[in-house]
This record gives C-alpha cells, structure tokens and sequence, in this order.
C-alpha cells in the first residue's frame, strides 16, 4: 500500500511521555510495529538520519501475534529505566528481531539493568497496555491502515518500508 492507504485526519502533536529521538532536521512521526519486518528495515535506517523522530506504537495482532508483547516490553522497560532503557529495548527489538519470546525479553531487562519480576508485571499491567493502544488509536485517528506508516507535519510519507525509507532519506538529504 502507498501513501493512498494513509487518511489525512491530523496526527497529534507528541505527547509529554512521546518518545523522541534524533534532534535537528525534520521532525517526523513513525508509527511501527515492532513485529514487522518492513518497519525493521525502516528503522534502522532511519534512527541513523539527521531526523527529529517520534516513534509510536501500531501493534497489527491480527498479522503478528507477538507484536502487543514487544510493544509492551519497551514501555515496561521506560518504567524502569527511562528513555534511555526504552530505545534500548526497541533498538534490541529490531536488530535481533529472532529472538522475541519472553525468556528473551527478560534477557534483554537483565541487560539493561531491570528488575524482571517488575518489568514483567509493569509489561502485562493496565498501564503499559493503555500506553501502547493510545499510540495505537492515534494512529487509527490518522488514518493508519498498516506499518510502517509516516508523518511529517500531519502529512502522510508513505508506508511501504523502500517508499518511505527512500521518503526520510530525502528528508534528511533536504533537511
């Protein structure tokens, strides 16, 4: 799907709990889900450009059933560790996208310095579930019908992963 797949309903400014990363250049906002291989392709290029990111969450359970946990596993680790053990979370999730079962994820939470018995009840807490379907409805609200899906200033970039990720090359070049 093309940017055709995108509605033009406003994507909503970041949020003071957003998660930003990147600073100069464009801003734009990533709606990904962390089981996808496209958005995998995506972000890893893009977290490399001169990009201000917003990342949200956009679990597709119906295509990738793993998906709500990893989600959930980034906001456990936020709770714990902040920013920083959030993007460690995520980064791990997508560069070792083979090993996602939850004996891996409490792996990654030893590694970053968690608790793993609070990092898994903050991951399956109302909490973090609420935090990943807010994401997840903006992106509803924004006409996002899959990942992975961009914005730059409420405007749809595309949301196949060569299309976009040629779309923030651009950007960044440009920006």
């Amino acid at each position: 799907m093309g940017s055709e797949g995108l509605g033009s309903a406003a994507v909503p400014a970041p949020e003071p709990d957003a998660h930003l990363r990147g600073s100069g250049g464009p801003a734009v906002t990533l709606y990904l889900d962390l089981a996808c291989p496209h958005c995998a392709v995506v972000w890893v290029e893009a977290r490399e450009l001169p990009l201000s990111l917003c990342v949200r969450h956009f679990p597709i359970e119906s295509k990738r059933p793993r998906a709500a946990a990893l989600h959930a596993a980034t906001e456990a680790a936020v709770l714990q560790g902040g920013e920083e053990a959030f993007w460690g979370m995520w980064d791990s999730l997508y560069e070792d996208r083979g090993r996602v079962d939850d004996p891996h994820l409490w792996e990654r939470a030893r590694e970053l310095g968690l608790d793993v018995e609070r990092f898994e009840a903050d991951r399956r807490g109302d909490q973090v579930a609420e935090r990943v379907r807010r994401d997840f409805r903006s992106g509803i609200r924004a006409g996002v019908t899959g990942t992975p899906a961009g914005f730059l200033d409420g405007r749809p970039l595309g949301s196949e992963g060569e299309e976009l990720g040629g779309v923030l090359r651009a950007l960044a070049e440009v920006g």
